[in-house]
């Protein structure tokens, strides 16, 4: 058993000459292929840095002056064409490609975040539309409350008097509406039907050549239709239940939030800073009332045009005798919260109602009442009244008026403008303040530099005249 180890010991001694053999026979053979290819001394083929001496990597147990040859790779031959470096997968991208892309994943960030957002809101759309009806009423009452707390009212009794007073006035125009159309309701009946008696004498002695049978087919048809739908009828008439009962309970919601925006909104924003990051805090803070300011401008704005329009188109529906003038003219008033469309439908409903009751030559008269204080409305009330607060381009009204109906109806239609107005001012003070911002940090500059960016003294004063600059010459 004592004669193993050793002979362990010569076994791997001579496995290790016979590669140290192999690996020299190797070197030996490439050597003469580099020669015979014409690349210079065989010496020259091999870096000398291959060759270690044997003592460094040959294992314990090899006889001592061994060498061992390193793996290498050959050169390529001198006939052999040069291959170019592959570039950096980064730098073979064009710069414009590189900005898109960079932009684009952050877009899509964005776009994620604002489907959540929607999604959510879509969630609570009742409860955020009340709450947005809230603040629009907030800015039309709140500087009457301002004005009863400077004349000495505590804030509570100012809030609770402006509140009353505002819920009262809407509550007594809605009474008066409904009453309006329950006692014209008879009398319109009937002059409905004289108007369409009158329009089917009028369309069989146009020149569209209609005949009686044509009109009576359509008649036939249309009842047919309403005979055929009475269950879609049912379902639409139980789903406008429905809509009652959410439009009574964001009613209730909006008059509740109203109240607490009233008698408390500087708390209220006071608490919302706290959530905004410290670092963003000014600037927030700094744009908060601005864009109150705004929504105050928009709002009581609004109301203005929109009261000067029912006024004079339900005075010209009142003088062309056309029936339920006032409900018309509270309806024009309503409509006009929505801009461009509102004024569009409460004009056709206007017309409608002229032409089904006094025909043909009344409905045109009622047509260019409309059309005439539009065109005032449009060109002379709202620069004049609105003003530069809430100037937004006529596209974006039309873009911002659609997408809101889509997005949430009625309610959307007429909230996407303030809040597009607001958001412009939002985002035009932000930008300013960062702009001020950066200035107001960057490191100062110095020597002829300082005298390029100082501001420019004012002519006559002492420090434009030469010879009283401190350095004693020009920039």
């Amino acid at each position: 058993m004592s004669k193993i180890p050793g002979w362990l010991g010569r076994l791997g001694a001579e496995l290790t000459e016979l590669g140290d053999r192999l690996e020299r026979r190797r070197a030996e053979a490439e050597e003469d292929a580099t020669a015979r290819s014409g690349s210079g001394p065989a010496e020259a083929a091999v870096p000398a840095e291959t060759v270690v001496p044997a003592e460094t990597v040959s294992p314990e147990g090899a006889r001592p002056g061994a060498a061992a040859v390193t793996d290498h790779v050959p050169p390529p031959p001198s006939y052999a064409p040069s291959v170019a470096a592959r570039p950096d997968p980064v730098a073979a991208i064009p710069w414009g490609m590189r900005v898109a892309a960079e932009a684009g994943w952050r877009l899509l960030v964005l776009a994620g975040t604002l489907w959540v957002l929607m999604r959510i809101i879509s969630a609570v759309e009742l409860v955020v539309l009340a709450f947005v009806a809230a603040l629009l009423v907030t800015a039309m009452l709140q500087p009457t409350v301002a004005r009863l707390r400077r004349r000495g009212l505590p804030r509570g009794l100012a809030t609770a008097v402006t509140a009353v007073l505002g819920f009262v006035v809407i509550g007594l125009v809605g009474w008066f509406v409904v009453w309006q159309v329950m006692d014209n309701l008879d009398t319109l009946s009937d002059r409905v039907r004289d108007g369409i008696d009158e329009l089917k004498r009028w369309l069989l002695d146009s020149p569209f050549h209609v005949t009686e049978q044509q009109i009576n087919d359509i008649a036939k048809n249309l009842s047919d239709t309403i005979g055929t739908n009475t269950e879609q009828i049912t379902s639409a008439g139980l789903e406008g239940v429905t809509v009652m009962v959410e439009v009574l309970t964001g009613m209730l919601l909006a008059m509740f939030s109203t109240l607490f925006l009233l008698y408390d909104g500087k708390r209220i924003w006071e608490w919302v800073l706290k959530l905004v990051p410290a670092q963003a805090r000014p600037g927030v803070a700094g744009a908060g009332p601005r864009a109150w300011r705004t929504l105050t401008a928009y709002v009581r704005g609004t109301v203005i045009v929109a009261l000067i329009d029912a006024i004079f188109i339900g005075l010209g529906i009142f003088f062309l005798d056309v029936p339920m003038a006032v409900p018309l003219a509270v309806f024009i008033f309503l409509f006009a919260f929505i801009p461009l469309v509102g004024a569009v439908i409460s004009g056709a409903l206007a017309v409608v109602v002229a032409l089904v009751t006094q025909g043909v030559f009344t409905a045109l008269m009622v047509l260019v009442v409309v059309l005439a204080v539009q065109q005032i409305e449009g060109h002379v009330l709202q620069p004049f009244i609105l003003g530069r607060a809430v100037r937004v381009h006529p596209l974006a009204v039309v873009l911002s008026v659609a997408a809101g109906g889509l997005i949430a109806g009625i309610g959307g239609a007429v909230v996407a403008v303030p809040l597009v107005a607001v958001t412009n001012t939002v985002v035009g003070y932000l930008r300013t303040f960062g702009r001020e911002e950066a200035l107001r940090h960057a490191p100062q500059p110095r020597g002829a530099s300082a005298v390029d960016v100082a501001p420019t003294p004012a002519p006559g004063s002492s420090a434009g005249k030469p010879g009283r600059d401190e350095d004693g010459g020009g920039a």
